[in-house]
């Protein structure tokens, strides 16, 4: 679920002449899922399409979230541990990062009773769907692809949120047609 955020390039500075800020350059993203638990569709049917990235509990996915993921970043929603793990589709972040607030509830498999509310450790957004592909896009197939062969999907293959790449991003798109 996650990877380190000196993968994702930062927007530069603002310059002295120009006291207007810098617009940040929009990122790209993998976000894995569980199908069964939720998936695709399941974001597709939330009202307008939209939902909390919850449930991150991995240290390299919490400082993706808290540290690089911002409003208007792509992301890609890959399957995994399901039958045919690949990306199904593409959604798009809607808010800033801000305390995943299922680390504060005993009843959530997300509980951690060690996470303190002044200081909370685990982070989530919203996104909101963009397009559900016509066939999920097999982790094979991309694979197999060469402009695909640096992705952190093939180097880190557990990691449940990662960075992806412009060029990444416009070659799984241009599998999905």
């Amino acid at each position: 679920m996650k990877k380190s955020p000196t993968a994702t390039p930062t927007a530069p500075a603002a310059t002295t002449t120009d006291p207007r800020p810098m617009a940040r350059q929009r990122h790209y993203w993998l976000f894995k899922s569980e199908p069964a638990e939720f998936g695709i569709a399941d974001l597709a049917g939330a009202p307008g399409g939209t939902a909390r990235w919850d449930g991150i509990r991995n240290y390299q996915a919490r400082n993706h979230l808290r540290d690089g993921v911002a409003p208007g970043d792509g992301v890609l929603i890959y399957h995994s541990s399901c039958k045919v793990p690949g990306v199904a589709g593409t959604a798009e972040v809607v808010s800033a990062p801000y305390p995943d607030p299922a680390q504060f509830d005993p009843e959530s498999p997300y509980f951690d009773p060690k996470s303190p509310a002044d200081h909370p450790r685990w982070f989530c957004v919203d996104i909101r769907h963009r397009q559900t592909f016509a066939d999920v896009i097999p982790a094979g197939r991309l694979k197999a692809m060469a402009e695909l062969a640096d992705m952190v999907l093939f180097r880190q293959g557990r990691l449940s949120v990662q960075p992806v790449s412009q060029r990444e991003w416009e070659a799984i798109l241009a599998l999905a047609g």
